[in-house]
């Protein structure tokens, strides 16, 4: 029995069944509009199902009509049942066009199998033509039996009396029943006929796609930052504690605080842009470049690694893109450098010259460690500095090499993928 009165309890009920009122309503308007078809009798009954489909079929040419269709379908039909991750009913214009994008949250949250996308093909016309004329022929049925199932369960009590009288409840269940059975038939036939296209379907895998791309870039990104941050205050610590003077806890810790401020600036910059869900916003912190580097070098110094930097060419002139991502790459080398041999002489590199941006990094290795990393190149550090390069048309190398562990990136500055 609780089965039987479960949908009753439930709100998409009654919202579904205002949408097929409204489309009821529609009709009769048509029917009483036209002068001749109100008069009582199979012309009437006619005019009610016949009239209105010119004017369906009319309207289904009008590209946002499948779009107004689209938004009620979603609120009355499928109330309560969108998410905010699922984009099947964006605007399909394709992924990287943030325009597109900001219409495609505008347009509400996505509800799995319904778009709202305007109608841009005859074949989206035609079902949306055949969607208005489902929609209006069910809500016209349940409209009258809206009007005319209540009225005979009074006329059962006050008109013909006796035994009759206990059939009253009888057009309410059977109103109730076609309620929710038609109701439920036209949520399905608003997934079958308001689906999105195959574009629109592929318009969202592309941005869901692109989506995860860039969060994984900026995991990427905190992982360096952070990292870096870190391994740099755990130097720092061990070697003011093991020096024991006083001004040199003193530059430790300043080096320390400096180094902390960099991260959280760079941990803000990605909340932001996580929050907002927009990297071109003006209000987000500029990335770090490779004219930027000087920072990493006295960071590296500060912790107690000498560090032998030259950096020659324009790099002022180098893309954003690999500018940002080199900044990246001589970050994770250096913290690499820091964290397994400690502060130990480093040697950086950077050029931009013949149309490559070369990214050299060397440091001491024990032979200890070299026996132990056989040439590897284990741990996330260094595949995400292959991941950058890779994604960017170059190429990185990292291993022992010579008594030495040594990074060494080249990047095409002539084009970009």
């Amino acid at each position: 029995m609780k089965a039987l009165f479960r949908p009753l309890a439930r709100a998409e009920t009654y919202t579904r069944w205002l949408h097929l009122i409204v489309s009821g309503v529609f009709a009769s308007i048509c029917l009483f509009v036209f002068p001749g078809t109100s008069a009582a009798g199979p012309l009437s009954w006619a005019g009610f199902l016949v009239l209105p489909v010119p004017i369906l079929l009319a309207l289904s040419l009008i590209p946002a009509v499948r779009s107004a269709e689209g938004v009620q379908a979603r609120l009355l039909l499928i109330p309560g049942r969108s998410s905010a991750t699922s984009r099947e009913g964006g605007s399909g214009s394709g992924a990287g066009r943030r325009g597109s994008s900001d219409e495609r949250r505008a347009a509400g949250p996505a509800v799995p199998g319904i778009s709202v996308a305007p109608a841009r093909g005859w074949a989206e016309r035609g079902h949306t033509a055949l969607w208005l004329l489902v929609r209006v022929l069910a809500g016209t049925a349940v409209l009258v039996a809206t009007v005319w199932l209540p009225g005979l369960s009074v006329w059962l009590v006050t008109g013909p009396g006796g035994w009759w009288a206990l059939l009253t409840p009888l057009p309410v269940v059977a109103l109730a029943a076609l309620v929710v059975g038609v109701g439920a038939a036209a949520a399905q036939a608003a997934r079958w006929l308001l689906a999105p296209s195959s574009e629109e379907r592929l318009a969202a895998l592309e941005e869901r796609t692109e989506r995860l791309l860039e969060h994984n870039r900026l995991a990427r990104e905190l992982h360096d930052s952070i990292g870096h941050a870190l391994t740099v205050a755990v130097v720092q610590a061990g070697a003011a504690r093991a020096a024991g003077s006083a001004q040199f806890t003193e530059r430790a810790l300043a080096a320390i605080e400096d180094t902390g401020r960099r991260a959280l600036e760079d941990l803000e910059r990605v909340l932001r842009l996580l929050r907002q869900d927009d990297p071109g916003s003006a209000n987000v912190p500029r990335r770090p470049a490779l004219t930027d580097v000087e920072r990493l070098v006295e960071s590296a110094r500060a912790a107690g690694a000498p560090v032998d930097a030259e950096v020659t060419g324009p790099l002022d002139r180098v893309p954003g893109p690999l500018s940002r991502e080199g900044y990246r790459i001589v970050q994770e080398a250096l913290t690499n450098a820091l964290r397994h041999a400690g502060p130990v002489p480093v040697v950086l590199r950077v050029a931009a010259r013949d149309a490559v941006l070369e990214l050299d990094i060397r440091n001491p290795l024990p032979a200890a460690d070299a026996a132990r990393t056989g040439g590897s190149g284990g741990g996330s550090g260094l595949r995400g500095i292959r991941e950058r390069a890779a994604l960017l048309g170059g190429e990185a190398h990292a291993g022992p090499a010579d008594g030495r562990w040594r990074v060494r990136v080249r990047l095409p500055l002539d084009r970009l993928p």
